[in-house]
């Protein structure tokens, strides 16, 4: 009776744990969302892995559900186009391309091939010109990192016995990259501020050559 009353306390407490956890999903991406990566291969992909460029872009989101449009680039050339409905809560995530947003260091998201896969750091990384916030983890095959705010994948690298691939974020509209160092916003208001100095000496210089 003891081991039984045991066992049931564990079920409920792992069954409000999980709820605990997907109770706290946040979608980062909305539609019109998109980004570009570049690829890099070593070794004999498998078949369909042979990419050396892709593109994602965000049709529809609905709840924790996401369909999102890849577009793909071979190393032959042919380009492959086609549509993944993603589902944050049931863990229906591709290649895990979008996670939960705003994740910490040990939270923890559900994979439906690969398990929980666990944050194991946070950090400052650049990506498609600017600095981001980006959370990091590992399963037994690949590294990740994903953007904090969006929880989208900016980087990645993936070991298998025949063959490694590497991606990484170059272009997106999720974020402006940096104008010499800076936001474009505190740039472009540097620039206005400094044309209106310009503006105003070279009016004083001539009132008073005046």
């Amino acid at each position: 009776m003891n081991r039984k009353l045991g066992f049931t306390i564990f079920l409920f407490i792992a069954f409000i744990g999980v709820g605990n956890v997907l109770a706290e999903i946040s979608v980062g991406v909305k539609k019109g969302d998109y980004i570009e990566y570049q690829v890099a291969f070593t070794g004999t992909p498998s078949e369909g892995h042979d990419v050396t460029w892709a593109r994602m872009e965000i049709k529809e989101v609905q709840g924790e559900s996401v369909s999102v449009e890849i577009t793909s680039t071979h190393a032959n050339g042919t380009q492959e186009n086609f549509v993944a409905n993603l589902n944050l809560k049931t863990g229906q995530l591709g290649d895990d391309l979008i996670i939960p947003a705003n994740l910490n260091i040990g939270d923890m998201f559900f994979d439906i091939n690969v398990g929980n896969i666990t944050i194991s750091d946070v950090e400052e990384r650049t990506y498609a010109g600017a600095t981001r916030t980006v959370v990091h983890a590992t399963t037994p095959e690949t590294t990740y990192y994903w953007d904090k705010a969006t929880g989208i994948l900016v980087e990645g690298k993936s070991t298998f016995p025949d063959y490694t691939i590497s991606t990484i974020a170059d272009k997106t509209n999720m974020w402006q990259p940096k104008l010499f160092g800076l936001d474009p916003t505190v740039f472009y208001a540097f620039v206005g501020a400094t044309v209106l100095i310009v503006i105003g000496l070279a009016f004083l210089i001539v009132r008073r050559k005046k």
